[in-house]
């Protein structure tokens, strides 16, 4: 009887172990597994295609590439839309009132003027205003039923969409010539 409570002594203690290693395996694990994507920082192509595009207009609003596209996944818009927008509004960025950071056109009518304290300001409350009125408020679905409201232009949906689809190019353009390796 002593053999058989000295036995399953034993095997008690070696499933203690084994499992306390086990667990601190595991621990270990999931730890390095936090650490992973930090190490691993992917950088969106996006951001990289826009800046790239913007760059090719000597805009200003090239630098602020990264804040387009986090403000689109924001507002769940299409990534291209507030650039494109500001394209046909001020060549990017470049034609715009003094000071006004200003590149959309937006609440400038007649002699009224809005002016953003920032390119980072402007970009958030454009993409916030085009989510929140146009297409939640107004119920637009695509750029055209947004230019309907936002420009007195009967062809701005169509330059607009006409530089969404330029910056699409663009990408393809990029995506094909990336270097292939086995």
């Amino acid at each position: 009887m002593k053999k058989f409570y000295s036995l399953i002594l034993f095997f008690v203690l070696f499933l203690s172990l084994v499992s306390k290693s086990y667990a601190q395996e595991l621990a270990a694990g999931s730890s390095a597994a936090l650490l992973k994507p930090a190490a691993q920082e992917t950088t969106d192509s996006r951001v990289r295609i826009l800046r790239e595009f913007l760059e090719k207009y000597n805009s200003p609003l090239s630098l602020f590439a990264g804040t387009f596209v986090e403000t689109a996944d924001e507002y769940n818009l299409d990534w291209k839309l507030v650039a494109a927008i500001s394209g046909v509004e001020s060549t990017f960025g470049r034609e715009i009132p003094y000071e006004s950071f200003n590149g959309w056109g937006w609440g400038i009518y007649g002699d009224n003027m809005i002016r953003f304290s920032s390119w980072n300001q402007g970009i958030e409350t454009v993409s916030e205003g085009l989510r929140t009125n146009y297409i939640n408020k107004w119920g637009a679905r695509d750029v055209y039923e947004i230019g309907r409201f936002y420009a007195s232009s009967l062809t701005w949906a169509q330059r607009v969409e006409y530089f969404m689809n330029k910056i699409d190019e663009y990408q393809n353009l990029n995506l094909a010539s990336l270097p292939i390796s086995l």
